[in-house]
């Protein structure tokens, strides 16, 4: 894999959801961690080589592709304590603004959508490379990640515990691994 010319890279791509993933993490009954992802979603890069600021990014997600590992908590969290899928069945994110932070490193900021209310958020990237795959396409790779507080968008189920604390933190850390194709 090599790291071209950043101007070589400009042009419109799209998000490769299998070879992709966004994910989160969120403290459990103030002792553990829980992982999961979503399995069904879709997107676009613009990306803009020679100005990086003027790069976009949009994805949509399908809330009920919600995967934890566990039948029971993703049924749960579909359901209307947490994210009401029959009602709102895609949370979004449109990009506002992109800066380079100097090397591979780059931060972009949007307006994530969940549950009809929409908050700007933060999310630091790091450039992993752009490579031609062996079936022809060009593809570049982002790592990102970000922290945001669920009550903001209106996630505030939650149960207290019996030693003090709450099951399910308000803090969520989001992770992207982010593979997309040029397109032709």
């Amino acid at each position: 894999m090599t790291n071209p010319d950043l101007t070589t890279l400009t042009g419109e791509y799209t998000i490769d959801a299998a070879h992709s993933t966004i994910g989160f993490t969120v403290r459990h009954a103030m002792v553990t961690n829980v992982k999961g992802k979503f399995l069904d979603f879709s997107g676009s890069l613009q990306l803009d080589g020679a100005d990086p600021a003027a790069s976009k990014a949009s994805i949509d997600v399908k809330m009920d592709s919600i995967d934890t590992g566990s039948a029971d908590r993703d049924g749960h969290l579909k359901s209307a304590d947490f994210f009401k899928i029959e009602e709102f069945p895609t949370m979004t994110f449109r990009s506002t603004k992109a800066e380079s932070l100097g090397g591979d490193d780059y931060r972009i900021t949007g307006d994530l959508e969940i549950l009809g209310t929409t908050k700007p958020i933060t999310i630091d990237l790091e450039f992993n490379g752009a490579a031609k795959d062996p079936f022809g396409n060009e593809r570049v790779g982002f790592e990102g990640k970000a922290e945001i507080l669920r009550s903001e968008w209106g996630l505030t189920w939650n149960a207290a515990l019996e030693t003090g604390g709450v099951l399910v933190s308000d803090k969520i850390k989001l992770n992207f691994d982010i593979s997309a194709i040029k397109n032709a």
